[in-house]
């Protein structure tokens, strides 16, 4: 929430104690607030928008977590909406007195979650598509930003959203969640202390970037805004597989809305290789693409000499001059053992320590301090993801200069920089 809008409601509160000083029984428990819940006046309003799968998981989350209060919820697809909605205002209505709430709107339209000026910050679990649109959107109406990975379907998306979010002032969270968690931070500070020695390689096991495809037609379903949903998107007739199946992210594999899984899990462990690497903010200078003659995979090579691959690891894996270190979602493992026996000493490399994904996220909004995988971090992060597709998609190694954030000498791959948008959405 803003410093204004902060001191405003705690302002409201203050006159409300007053009033409970005289009569007590008028003013409700939840107003004051319990150790499990904060107060209203403590509490970040929000407004969630895409409601299907990880949309369907933040709702779950953050109706468990007494700091926030649902205000909104929106989706193309009224039956998720309607879901949502049942949901929020069923968990609420459970903590009140008479077991009623209706306090959570929905809506077909996100602009409606944007006009609202009692909504602190979205939450945004839509397709790539919509992100920096949608993103953008509610930096400038003033609302702090949680923003799923990717962070965007273009390299030119994410440089705008990284300079519409420090212009506005906004607090926005990258949804790469291995940013926050122990076994992903530990594994970046043994690599960054020297542990391994100099690092070599970087080996990122996620998959294939996505393709052309054809789908035939098929009858949009009731309830369905298709139109909303390919929103920005190249006019498609509906196919099941577009807006769901397995899953429900058939579009990952479809060009059009995604990077494929090059983005969608590459935003996570190529994520953590720029962390391990010290490069948040950097990227690397040549990008080479998969050779099927020989076998050679997607390489980066970054100024330093330190080579990146797609592939040959079970998350990522760390090679360096001493040691190996492999990292995961299940597991920290370093060859030899030992490299993890001895717990960091006072003058190696302490990463900043993350209270949780959500939580890191919620106490920057209230401290306006910007949280672990801020916007220019998963911009950082994505646009390797998106060089390593433009390089694989045409078959040509690309020269990439980080600092100014621009191919090198070809003109060509330069188009991929950003793609077209249908009328009348724009950035």
């Amino acid at each position: 929430m803003s410093r204004a809008r902060l001191i405003t409601r705690r302002g409201f509160l203050k006159r409300a104690g007053l009033v409970a000083v005289a009569a007590p029984w008028l003013v409700p428990r939840t107003v004051l607030g319990t150790p499990a819940r904060r107060a209203p006046s403590e509490r970040v309003t929000l407004g969630i928008i895409g409601l299907k799968k990880m949309g369907r998981e933040h709702v779950r989350n953050l109706l468990g977590h007494g700091g926030v209060q649902i205000l909104a919820v929106c989706d193309v697809d009224t039956t998720a909406r309607n879901e949502a909605q049942h949901q929020v205002e069923e968990t609420y209505g459970a903590a009140q007195r008479d077991g009623h709430y209706t306090g959570c709107a929905a809506y077909n339209e996100y602009e409606r979650i944007m006009e609202r000026a009692d909504i602190d910050a979205v939450v945004l679990a839509v397709p790539e598509h919509w992100h920096a649109i949608m993103a953008i959107a509610a930096c400038r109406a003033g609302k702090d930003v949680y923003c799923e990975k990717p962070l965007s379907l273009t390299i030119r998306e994410a440089q705008e959203m990284v300079r519409v979010a420090r212009r506005y002032g906004t607090v926005f969270q990258t949804g790469s969640q291995q940013r926050s968690s122990a076994n992903f931070r530990l594994a970046c500070e043994l690599v960054r202390s020297g542990r391994i020695g100099e690092v070599k390689t970087v080996n990122v096991g996620v998959g294939p970037p996505s393709t052309e495809i054809y789908l035939p037609e098929e009858p949009v379903p009731p309830g369905l805004d298709y139109e909303r949903w390919l929103g920005p998107a190249p006019w498609k007739p509906y196919h099941h597989l577009r807006c769901g199946s397995y899953y429900e992210d058939g579009w990952r594999r479809i060009r059009d809305y995604s990077g494929g899984k090059m983005t969608d899990w590459g935003a996570h462990h190529f994520d953590i290789a720029q962390w391990g690497l010290g490069m948040d903010g950097g990227g690397p200078v040549e990008i080479i693409p998969p050779n099927g003659q020989t076998g050679a995979p997607l390489t980066y090579r970054y100024a330093n000499g330190v080579l990146v691959q797609h592939g040959g690891a079970d998350g990522v894996l760390f090679t360096g001059t001493e040691g190996k270190l492999e990292v995961n979602r299940d597991h920290l493992t370093t060859w030899p053992a030992s490299i993890r026996k001895s717990p960091l000493g006072p003058n190696e490399v302490h990463l900043y320590e993350s209270r949780g994904h959500y939580e890191d996220w919620l106490h920057c909004i209230r401290t306006r301090g910007r949280p672990i995988c801020d916007v220019a971090i998963g911009a950082t992060s994505v646009i390797v993801c998106h060089l390593g597709n433009i390089a694989w998609w045409l078959g040509r190694t690309l020269h990439w200069d980080p600092a100014r954030q621009e191919l090198v000498g070809d003109d060509i791959a330069a188009r991929w920089l950003d793609r077209p948008k249908r009328a009348p959405y724009r950035l």
